[in-house]
This record gives C-alpha cells, structure tokens and sequence, in this order.
C-alpha cells in the first residue's frame, strides 16, 4: 500500500482512539502530536532501538514541562507506518488494529506510565 493511504488510515484510527478516551486523557492526547514516518529514521537507530519498531514517544512526558529537568524534544509520537504495514503482513483490518494499539501504548508513555503501568491498562 502506497503511504499516503497508510498515512490517511493512521490518522482515522488514532483520531477515533481519541475520541474514545476519558475526558482527561482525551485532553492530554490532544496536546500531544502524531508523526507519521515511514520507518525509524538514522538518529534512532543510533540510539539503539530495532529497525522494526512500530512506535517510539520522544521528548517531556506530560506536566514535566514545569519541571527544569525536560528533555529538549517537545513531547511527539512517532508511528513507524511501513513498519507497522509490514507486521500487519499487508492486512488493512490487522494494521488499523496495530495502528491504535501503537498509539495507544505509546500515549501512555506520554502519561508517565512504564511498561508494566502500559500493560496493566491493556495497551501493550
């Protein structure tokens, strides 16, 4: 599939995601932006992380811009497409279903939840 439509489907699902949110967290989400990349860029690599990583939260975790600490990221959500395209092996209902799931577990890093925090809500 050609990324704009991977791109276009993204955004349906992680808009609809959001909208089933509770009042409060829909209003974090919303704070937070979305960027659609086809797969994990070079400086990320070098970080270490896989090539086939579907998702990654980058930057201050939500009400940790009142503290001095920040890192220098604004806080964003990474969702790998054609990484997230490939795991789905090419099935549209798999991949919109990877797609929130992705944002999902990645909105809560956001949050400040760790990984067992993550699973714990069901968003791994």
């Amino acid at each position: 599939m050609q990324f704009p439509a991977l791109v276009r489907i993204a955004q349906e699902v992680v808009a609809a995601a959001q909208r089933r949110l509770p009042p409060e967290v829909r209003t974090a989400a919303a704070a937070v932006p979305v960027c659609y990349e086809t797969v994990p860029n070079d400086a990320i690599l070098a970080e270490g992380w896989e090539p086939d990583i579907l998702g990654l939260f980058v930057g201050h975790e939500h009400g940790a811009e009142l503290r001095g600490d920040f890192a220098p990221l604004p806080p964003q959500i990474l969702l790998f497409l054609e990484n997230l395209w490939d795991y789905a092996e090419g099935d549209t209902g798999i991949y919109r279903d990877e797609v929130r799931l992705t944002y999902l577990h990645e909105l809560g890093h956001y949050l400040g939840w760790d990984e067992d925090e993550v699973a714990e809500r069901g968003l791994e």
